[in-house]
């Protein structure tokens, strides 16, 4: 017995420091429309006030977001806003004109000192080359630093900035592109091979084609993707240095089940978009493909190995094409400790897209909202619809921008305040030959496990016991088995 209590108490000390009790997210998130879009003409040009059809994320500085709308403002051509945190001064910092300005600003911009850097995809209206530009936080002294084909979103490291541009290049299927933020030194770091038409209208090579997502930057290293081509024509993960030497290609996507519909299943996804580093790890997300052909997010190490689908979106159903998780997540994803948090285009309770987290090693998927059902002519809800942008995470919150929906149709900026973070502990005592368990009883809901060992694969198991409350705290006293046992406590799901 003496060596059974010893083994025990070293196990109360072991799980202590192993971090088996976790932080938990007790109660529920709260959802905020920050800012609805006011209804855009129907007839082309959709001009209005303020912008329409935010597709972009969103920048934080201090208690500001910034943003753009691809469409809207007095001219159609889109715009770039700013809005406090709280969903007060909304304020229209610049109306593109597509005079040469550019036009359809799709991607997120990047903030250095006062000075927002974005890109517009088109130059004049909806046609030519687009625009690299900066633009102070007060709206003053838009500039345009140069224009190249099909530019979407950048990173910025010193008065460097990286980008990926959609077209262009030697064999026009796209590039990366170095671009100094005073506009000089515009240079392509990395041109995509020529890709051929299959008899499908796939995209082939070798490399990957149209990259149109920002890289990652780690030292001299870009990791990023192409959402096309490569050897089936669904996109790459890939590195290059930042002086363009060492391309290679981390992962191809496989063929679809269905190539002549462009749609289909396969085991990894495809359509790659933007990838985000942790340590020696990119995790990401495809739009299409996977188990049920409505997406998947992907982990695989920089080195190329170890490619894994974390979740693969579960099919539609019904006439309005809905399901308990989302559909087309969208590019991107952003991280929080262990959690990663993501958007869903589609799917969802109501079809129009979902707000989700997830945990690294692709356990505990939850969604955290589902955005409502539109109505009446201009297709208009109280939260938004198609949440293409992304998030970005801040203070316990989530901010993002929803292309459609809202009630004015033309989308919305919203947060999603998560509930605080509590630090429990799970003690362990000894009561002759039982195990005494107790943590606080306000975190109702958690299930006690337990598991002999934790060499992989642990198998852990529920406790049977009830707890009962005593002074605040819940309390199971467990018969002691074996010779060592772990516990843990085990988060609720967060519904909608």
């Amino acid at each position: 017995m003496n060596t059974h209590i010893k083994k025990l108490i070293y196990v109360v000390v072991l799980t202590a420091s192993l971090g088996l009790m976790p932080a938990f997210r007790l109660g529920a998130q709260t959802f905020t429309t920050l800012y609805n879009f006011s209804t855009h003409n129907s007839s082309f040009p959709q001009t209005n006030s303020d912008g329409a059809f935010p597709t972009a994320g969103l920048t934080l500085s201090g208690n500001t977001l910034y943003g753009t709308a691809a469409e809207g403002g007095s001219s159609g051509n889109g715009t770039v806003f700013g809005i406090n945190t709280d969903g007060s001064g909304f304020t229209n910092l610049h109306t593109f004109a597509g005079t040469g300005d550019g036009s359809s600003p799709y991607a997120q911009m990047v903030l250095v000192g006062s000075t927002l850097y974005g890109t517009a995809y088109y130059g004049n209206g909806f046609g030519g080359n687009g625009t690299v530009f900066g633009v102070n936080i007060n709206g003053t002294d838009f500039t345009p630093l140069t224009t190249l084909p099909s530019p979407q979103g950048l990173i910025l490291s010193g008065d460097t900035l990286y980008g990926a541009a959609g077209d262009g290049g030697n064999w026009s299927s796209g590039r990366l592109f170095t671009l100094s933020t005073d506009g000089s030194s515009l240079a392509t770091v990395y041109a995509f091979t020529a890709a051929t038409r299959d008899s499908n209208n796939y995209y082939i090579n070798s490399d990957g084609a149209f990259p149109v997502d920002p890289p990652v930057l780690a030292g001299d290293t870009l990791y990023g993707t192409a959402g096309n081509g490569g050897a089936w024509g669904n996109g790459t993960v890939f590195k290059v240095n930042t002086n363009g030497t060492g391309f290679t290609v981390l992962h191809t996507f496989t063929a679809v089940s269905d190539p002549a519909q462009h749609g289909g299943t396969n085991s990894d996804g495809a359509i790659p978009g933007a990838v985000i580093l942790l340590g020696n790890t990119l995790y990401g997300t495809t739009q299409s493909g996977g188990s049920s052909s409505n997406g998947t997010m992907f982990a695989v190490n920089t080195d190329g190995s170890g490619f894994t689908v974390l979740h693969a979106f579960s099919a539609t159903s019904g006439p309005n094409s809905t399901n308990s998780d989302g559909a087309n997540p969208a590019p991107g994803l952003t991280l929080s400790g262990s959690t990663l948090y993501g958007t869903a285009l589609n799917g969802g309770s109501y079809s129009n897209g979902t707000v989700f987290a997830v945990n690294t090693d692709g356990s505990d998927f939850t969604v955290l909202h589902s955005f409502t059902a539109r109505s009446g002519p201009n297709s208009t809800n109280s939260d938004g619809s198609y949440p293409y942008g992304g998030l970005i995470f801040s203070d316990n919150t989530l901010y993002g921008t929803a292309e459609m929906g809202g009630s004015g149709g033309s989308g919305t900026v919203y947060s999603l305040t998560l509930p605080p973070v509590t630090v429990l502990r799970l003690t362990i005592t000894l009561s002759g030959t039982n195990v005494i368990l107790t943590w606080p009883a306000n975190a109702a809901g958690l299930a006690l496990q337990s598991t002999p060992s934790l060499v992989p694969p642990v198998g852990w198991t529920g406790v049977p016991s009830n707890p009962i409350v005593v002074n605040g705290l819940n309390i199971v006293t467990n018969p002691m088995s074996g010779d060592q046992q772990f516990y843990q406590l085990i988060q609720p799901v967060i519904g909608n």
